[in-house]
């Protein structure tokens, strides 16, 4: 197999810094001309049929799409476990393989309608998708205000301040995904911002005392169909428990086309809307409509765990330090039948399989050299990233190395299966202090180094080295590449697309004959 860029990565991570002069000739390389030497021995031991095999495991229907705090999850992190075990990776969390936390699952029950003052109303599923986002069992409005706050964002840095002082108490908030985008000199042009995310989205409307927020979907602006965002937030949906944050009342996303016949009800337009809000000055647009609605939810606390296995290093000086190499675990779960024979299992192959594939391989790759890297290399098989990256962002919060000494994050959620390609893409290129690192890796194995290639779609705030990057620890996301060795140009570009109009998040993303895994 050809040199595996993600062993580079961690290889030239754990090489990198000042080794000391009695560093002794078995351990690991201190140049990145022996890490790449080292690195060609690992790759000799990372076979494409094990990594198949990895995936064809996980992402079998009997762990029935690996739900945090499922019997499948708890299969999942078992059979992670014992691969860890059998490669000789050592425990890595406080007692044993397993860092466990617990999670809250609400799930939400939708009326049959959702009214309007108005006279308008909108269908559940169809049109709109909502949460109980108070951890409790009863979200409630009544004749809440719906007003209009363009993006949503409170930017000082960008001089940008959708909500003008306005008190936003008690309201429903509709907003645009994404961010200002049309412009390079507003926040970062066509690449997404943090502020573009619906989870920030959400947060500054509970901030500011919101009681509900409705993030109007377009395809363009979420970066996939709306199909992704009802079955994402269909179910059980899970949450760290609450620590007395502001929350909203009704968390909901609402389609364009409903967003659209709602608005007119109301004498208002969503072209002439958005307009509006592509500037500094426009101010939130009271909408003349409010809404009573009522949710229950069931509530549960479930536990879950990160999977966590460490290889001290060699060198005196570094075994302290670490380099943590990432990929979720779980996946979306099991659904609900509406005809008899329906596939109803996520099974979550390419999302996240391929990835704990990829760290368990490279692991035992590891293991099975004479001497490890200077620096220590922790594997973590994160859960719960579906839901908010909440696995890895308890591990930020409690880390077994403190986030001072880990040299970097390189995580993997969803390795190529298209086969080789001439270049790399590292989502979060710029962002830290890997950048060097990565030019050095692409220059070894002769890639094209290239950053996020769908930069409208915010894949960095998207996975769990944000959660790294949160605490000051330098991440990035690794990805394969998309100029195929054999293949016509745009080829690897329009099997990523039909992937995520497709496959992402449905119950279609399974192991077939034609993946490839040298892609790496």
């Amino acid at each position: 197999m050809r040199v595996p860029s993600i062993v580079l990565l961690c290889l030239l991570g754990s090489a990198c810094g000042d080794v000391g002069e009695e560093a002794v000739q078995s351990c690991g390389p201190t140049e990145t001309a022996e890490a790449l030497a080292y690195a060609d021995q690992v790759a000799h031991l990372i076979r494409g049929e094990e990594l198949r095999a990895v995936v064809a495991e996980l992402a079998s229907d009997d762990y029935e799409g690996r739900a945090p705090g499922t019997a499948g999850d708890v299969m999942a992190r078992e059979w992670i476990e014992a691969r860890l075990a059998e490669a000789n990776i050592a425990p890595g969390a406080d007692q044993g393989y397993q860092q466990p936390f617990e999670l809250v699952s609400v799930t939400t029950e939708l009326p049959a309608a959702w009214p309007f003052s108005t006279g308008a109303s909108i269908a559940p599923g169809a049109e709109f998708v909502a949460n109980v986002g108070n951890q409790t069992s009863r979200a409630s409005l009544a004749d809440a205000e719906l007003v209009f706050v363009g993006y949503g964002i409170q930017a000082p840095e960008y001089e940008w301040d959708d909500y003008k002082s306005q008190d936003m108490s008690g309201k429903v908030l509709v907003m645009l995904n994404n961010d200002p985008e049309w412009d390079r000199g507003l926040f970062a042009g066509e690449r997404r911002l943090y502020y573009g995310r619906w989870t920030y989205k959400y947060e500054i409307a509970a901030r500011l005392g919101a009681a509900g927020a409705i993030i109007i979907h377009t395809t363009p602006s979420a970066g996939y169909p709306w199909q992704v965002v009802e079955t994402s937030w269909t179910g059980p949906q899970y949450e760290i428990p609450a620590e007395g944050e502001p929350r909203l009342e009704v968390a909901a996303w609402i389609t364009e086309s409903a967003a659209r016949a709602l608005l007119n009800s109301a004498g208002h337009e969503l072209d002439a809307l958005v307009r509006a809000a592509r500037s500094r000055d426009f101010a939130p647009v009271p909408l003349g409509i409010s809404t009573s609605l009522e949710l229950e939810a069931g509530l549960e606390r479930v536990e879950t765990a990160n999977v966590l296995g460490v290889l001290p290093g060699c060198d005196e000086n570094l075994k302290n330090e670490a380099v943590v190499v990432t990929a979720h675990h779980d996946h979306l779960g099991k659904g609900v039948a509406a005809s008899e024979g329906e596939d109803v299992i996520y099974n979550g192959a390419f999302d996240n399989a391929t990835g704990v594939a990829a760290v368990l391989s490279l692991a035992k790759a590891l293991a099975g050299l004479p001497s490890p890297p200077r620096r220590s290399i922790v594997f973590a098989l994160v859960g719960a990233e579906e839901q908010g990256l909440l696995g890895s962002a308890y591990y930020a919060r409690h880390p077994t190395f403190h986030a001072g000494r880990i040299a970097a994050n390189v995580n993997l959620d969803g390795v190529s299966i298209w086969g080789e390609a001439s270049d790399m893409i590292f989502i979060g290129l710029g962002k830290s202090s890997l950048d060097q690192v990565a030019a050095d890796v692409a220059s070894y194995v002769g890639r094209t180094l290239q950053g996020d290639q769908f930069p409208d779609q915010g894949y960095y705030y998207r996975s769990d080295q944000f959660s790294f990057a949160k605490v000051g620890v330098p991440g990035v996301y690794l990805d394969g590449g998309v100029e195929i060795i054999g293949k016509p140009e745009g080829w690897g570009r329009m099997r990523i697309n039909a992937y995520i109009t497709r496959d992402y998040h449905q119950p279609s993303d399974e192991l077939t004959d034609d993946w490839v895994f040298d892609g790496m």
